[in-house]
């Protein structure tokens, strides 16, 4: 699990979207149901998964915007819808213009650095803002920030596969707790937004955007992994060992020892969340 690079976002998409819950996307997609088309906001973008999970259920007729602070990111993410499309063509500027089924996507790529919010991205206001796998890395002080300035132009949020804590490893190993426990304390580390809610970034959102006056809906969209995504478990616990050892709470033989036992192992529950935060009509 090598931090944000295209090879390991390639990897886990299966997993992304097949965790993904359909009665929230349901949600999103009934919200937007009567529109002719919709502009899609979608913040830490990687190489574009969000999209290719999202884009069959909004109207025909889509524009999104793909913001990410890595370059090659963005440049993954355009080889990457280049290559789903039916058809594609680049315009200058980079922007793209998709095909897929029926529906028509243009796309363009920003980078943008999100530490210091996102009030500058919100204009014109988007019809949709979404993110996946980004609020376990902020702040419960950014979050408040974020759910502030998107009721101030009254934007919907839809968050999909925030970490909240939980991994079932199966069989069991005498190691288990002691991993979890270092991973969590290192996912609490500022990554630049603040001290990170890591496994309590799902309530702390939630609770934001309940302040802020929307109304939120979550539901479970854990990983469910077995034999068949062994190669996904394996870059998985070594990520995870990596990280418990740079806390400093393990030995990196413990945690070795511990991550090549778990590349055999024959069931996993990572759990996320996902959310639809909508503002008061």
């Amino acid at each position: 699990m090598s931090g944000f690079n295209p090879s390991w976002l390639a990897l886990r998409e299966p997993a992304d979207h097949d965790a993904r819950d359909p009665e929230i996307e349901d949600l999103v997609a009934g919200r937007l149901g009567e529109r002719d088309n919709a502009m899609v906001l979608d913040l830490g973008c990687g190489s574009g998964s969000n999209l290719r999970a999202l884009a069959p259920a909004l109207p025909d007729h889509q524009f999104w915007r793909l913001v990410d602070h890595d370059a090659a990111l963005l440049d993954a993410a355009r080889d990457r819808l280049e290559s789903w499309a039916d058809a594609s063509e680049r315009k200058s500027g980079g922007d793209l213009h998709l095909q897929k089924g029926e529906k028509h996507i243009r796309v363009a790529f920003e980078q943008a650095d999100l530490r210091s919010g996102v009030a500058a991205l919100l204009s014109p206001t988007p019809d949709l803002v979404t993110a996946a796998a980004l609020f376990d890395l902020v702040s419960a002080s950014w979050m408040e920030g974020f759910a502030r300035d998107l009721a101030a132009c009254g934007a919907p949020l839809y968050a999909v596969l925030t970490y909240d804590g939980r991994e079932i490893w199966r069989p069991g190993h005498l190691l288990d707790e002691r991993i979890l426990a270092a991973f969590h304390r290192h996912q609490g580390r500022d990554k630049g937004f603040g001290p990170a809610a890591g496994p309590g970034s799902v309530a702390a959102l939630a609770a934001a955007f309940e302040r802020a006056g929307y109304a939120v809906a979550t539901a479970d969209s854990a990983w469910v992994l077995g034999p068949q995504q062994s190669e996904l478990i394996g870059e998985l616990a070594a990520g995870i060992a990596q990280a418990a050892v740079e806390t400093g709470d393990l030995t990196p033989e413990e945690a070795q020892g511990w991550a090549q036992a778990r590349g055999g192992a024959s069931r996993v529950l990572v759990g996320h969340q996902d959310l639809f935060a909508t503002p008061p009509r």
